[in-house]
């Protein structure tokens, strides 16, 4: 009895020493919300009641405990929207906010979720979790914002879905400014990052650690079990600028970006998957600057990006470098990774720029090759052999190769002194984007470097210990891990998944029809113009993706005011127009997005139209943006302007469209603009701007150009001029190509139109 009692009497002690949660507060409105966080004590519930909550400013202040945090829910999860001019901010400690959407709208504060209210009220042990953040864009797209913004120090991002961010700056970073924000050990854990359109410039990342002038203060960053889907805002998918963070068990799914050490050192990259479709070249790996990066059993697949953008891009540095640039790289680890089907896994001194010595500071150049780096106990396999196993932009000579293994069916490729081993793998398939190569390592020994006991896990969490095996895994013998199953990310109650529906055609027999027949449409749909010649006054507006098409015979003549387009291409819309005949009244244009409010993007596709008489065939206004402008077999004739994408003049590396691709067109008596599409400012992270012009033809164009070139492009980094006729046009120029960068011309007919020139090292203005 005794022995009872004394059981009974610990439990109530046990029970008493900690607060119950017992106080769930319902609010439905925002007077009411204030009040419940105003009030809250540890342990309570403040629960959302569902519905939408317009232009809702949450600072969330208060004191939880470890055991009981303050927590701020959806009354069903998902069921609670927060639209307008809305947003979060954490300041306390032990907070908890789950459960809530934000879209249709934007934060007028600099950042969706803040962890901090000010600058002496930060956040410490605070969670967003399962939440989404969907298109929840800045209306300009330079205005810059973030979508999460950690301060503080053991604060938490998780189980949550953000996807669509359209405007300049990252979506999620860590901002460590100030003693309070350093040795954070934030954790980015369990989301489900979505795509992100590129941006068309700089600052378009999806994670950023830090900045710069920050880089050299220590974080202990987590950024683990994440999936990474189609997140190409820019260059870097993940830029690391502070020092040791940890990148695990994360999957980049056809990103068209790479995990990059931008700043910063003692990065560990362990046991991630960067997984391409050996199509798009965009795709990337990982990216190494600076000092004492581990790059460990991670698995590369259908990678064949090349620079940038390879599976293993390790650059050049500046000697001496200003903490904004690049430092040299050493005491690199790579170790322990399989390449699948990768062109040219390896590169070193990318981005190295001797060849621009002469238009650019001396503090600009790149001449740091890496040193006291090793390459040891990887395993390459290749279904088509490859020549450039290694591709050396400048000599690898400060590179140790170790124990790495590579089937290359048989072609050759530089060994560096017996580091790299010819070996017949077979390919095991685990899932259909994870192979396993195996073979004949029981001969191989593993290189036994400094620290490399450390390495204690394979890429599947299968102990090395007693192991000789090299590559990613110890084993070929393993379960799917599927890595590609959304549930395992983001929020529970989200999917991105949409099923796919077959689009509906709707008939127009009038132009005046054409509107409405739009507005009622759904993604997707077809509008089919079954008249000949028709009159119209207004513009179209065009917010969702819709294909217009006639039978060749159809006419739109468009009448409206001077400057205004018959297609108003505005946020989110995304036009096909084919086979019809278009004409304007030589004051207006055809085309043009919205002068300002531009808050996503748009899209354009033209074919086998007849397109003459207007001002403009196509308006592209500052902070514009389309992943692709397309035109084929297209004549266009007698317009003063043609295609004009040449506003971002703040040359800050942004451009106006990723893609503008001309095929089998005609251009004839288009006085200026006949294209004009730039890119201004140096910045060597910008990989961007594509200008394909294909089996087209010009004549009698570009009389009233001022700077008398037919074609301008200037700054756009990869130019394809090809196959094409250019007659009678009273320019000096067809095309000034920058020869340092990717423009091409080849096939071209010339007759009295001046020519087309290389200028090797274009000067521009430095952007930093």
């Amino acid at each position: 009895m005794k022995k009872y009692l004394f059981l009974v009497l610990l439990l109530y002690l046990t029970a008493s020493c900690k607060e119950v949660l017992q106080n769930k507060i319902l609010v439905n409105s925002k007077k009411d919300l204030y009040t419940a966080i105003e009030n809250a004590k540890p342990g309570d519930y403040i629960i959302l009641k569902n519905g939408i909550w317009k232009d809702v400013a949450i600072q969330f202040r208060g004191k939880g405990t470890k055991e009981n945090p303050i927590t701020i829910a959806a009354e069903t999860a998902g069921k609670v929207s927060l639209e307008g001019e809305s947003y979060l901010k954490f300041g306390g400690e032990y907070l908890v906010v789950k459960d809530l959407l934000f879209q249709n709208g934007y934060s007028p504060s600099n950042a969706v979720i803040d962890f901090r209210i000010d600058k002496k009220e930060i956040a410490n042990n605070c969670k967003l979790t399962n939440c989404v953040i969907l298109d929840f864009n800045k209306p300009k797209r330079d205005n810059s914002d973030l979508w999460v913004q950690f301060w503080g120090r053991n604060n938490e991002l998780s189980n949550s879905y953000l996807a669509g961010k359209t405007n300049k700056g990252p979506t999620v970073r860590v901002s460590i400014e100030g003693i309070e924000s350093i040795n954070n050990y934030h954790q980015i854990i369990n989301n489900h990052f979505g795509p992100r359109p590129v941006k068309g410039g700089p600052s378009g990342e999806t994670i950023q650690l830090g900045n710069s002038y920050t880089s050299m203060s220590p974080s202990y960053t987590t950024v683990a079990n994440n999936l990474f889907e189609k997140c190409n805002g820019e260059v870097e998918v993940i830029s690391s600028k502070t020092n040791f963070n940890t990148f695990k068990n994360n999957v980049f799914y056809m990103s068209e970006g790479s995990l990059v050490t931008r700043h910063g050192n003692y990065a560990t990259i362990d046991s991630n998957y960067f997984i391409g479709d050996g199509v798009n070249e965009n795709i990337g790996g990982i990216r190494i600057i600076n000092t004492g990066h581990w790059v460990v059993n991670n698995y590369f697949y259908n990678l064949i990006g090349e620079n940038f953008r390879s599976p293993l891009a390790v650059m050049n540095g500046i000697p001496k470098s200003p903490l904004n640039r690049y430092n040299q790289v050493t005491d690199l680890v790579v170790a322990y990774n399989t390449y699948v089907n990768c062109k040219s896994p390896w590169q070193f001194g990318v981005g190295q720029n001797l060849a621009q010595k002469e238009v650019l500071p001396k503090s600009e150049i790149r001449s740091a090759r890496p040193i006291r780096a090793t390459i040891a106990n990887n395993v390459i396999y290749n279904k088509k052999g490859y020549r450039d196993i290694v591709v050396e932009h400048d000599k690898a000579d400060g590179v140790t190769f170790a124990s790495n293994v590579v089937d290359n069916k048989g072609i050759a490729f530089n060994d560096f002194d017996k580091g790299i081993l010819k070996e017949s793998l077979e390919l095991k398939k685990v899932s259909d984007c994870v192979f396993i190569p195996y073979g004949a390592f029981n001969e191989i020994y593993p290189y036994k470097g400094f620290d490399f006991n450390t390495i204690k896990k394979d890429l599947f969490g299968n102990s090395r210990k007693n192991n000789k095996s090299i590559g990613a895994t110890v084993s070929s013998e393993i379960q799917n891990p599927n890595i590609l199953d959304k549930t395992k990310y983001g929020a529970s109650w989200f999917s991105n998944e949409v099923e796919p529906r077959e689009p509906v055609t709707h008939t127009v027999t009038t132009a005046e029809d054409i509107q409405a027949i739009i507005d009622a449409a759904e993604n997707g749909d077809i509008i089919n113009l079954n008249f000949n010649n028709s009159q119209i006054d207004k513009s179209i507006i065009i917010n969702k993706t819709i294909t217009i098409t006639g039978n060749g015979k159809a006419t739109l003549k468009y009448n409206g005011k001077k400057e205004t387009p018959l297609f108003s291409l505005q946020p989110k819309g995304k036009l096909t127009v084919e086979k019809v005949i278009l004409k304007g009244n030589h004051t207006n244009y055809l085309f043009a997005s919205l002068q300002k409010n531009m808050s996503h993007h748009f899209g354009l596709s033209v074919s086998k139209c007849e397109i003459s008489d207007f001002n403009y065939v196509l308006k592209v206004y500052k902070e514009s943006f389309a992943e692709r402008i397309t035109f084929k077999n297209t004549s266009i004739s007698n317009c003063e302007n043609g295609l004009e994408l040449s506003e971002e003049t703040n040359d800050k590396g942004d451009y106006n469209t990723e893609y503008l691709i001309i095929d089998n067109c005609t251009f004839n008596t288009i006085q200026k603009n006949v294209i004009d599409y730039y890119r201004g400012g140096y910045d060597e992270s910008t990989i961007g701007g594509n200008l394909s012009i294909n089996n087209s033809t010009f004549t009698n164009s570009g009389s009233k150009e001022k700077n008398a070139i037919l074609l301008n492009h200037r700054g756009i980094i990869n130019v394809n001029i090809s196959n094409n006729t250019f007659k009678n046009n009273k320019v000096k120029l067809v095309s000034l190509l920058w020869g340092a960068k990717n423009n091409k011309a080849s096939n071209n007919t010339i007759t009295n139109s001046g020519r087309i020139k290389t200028e090797e090292n274009l000067k521009l203005k430095l952007m930093y």
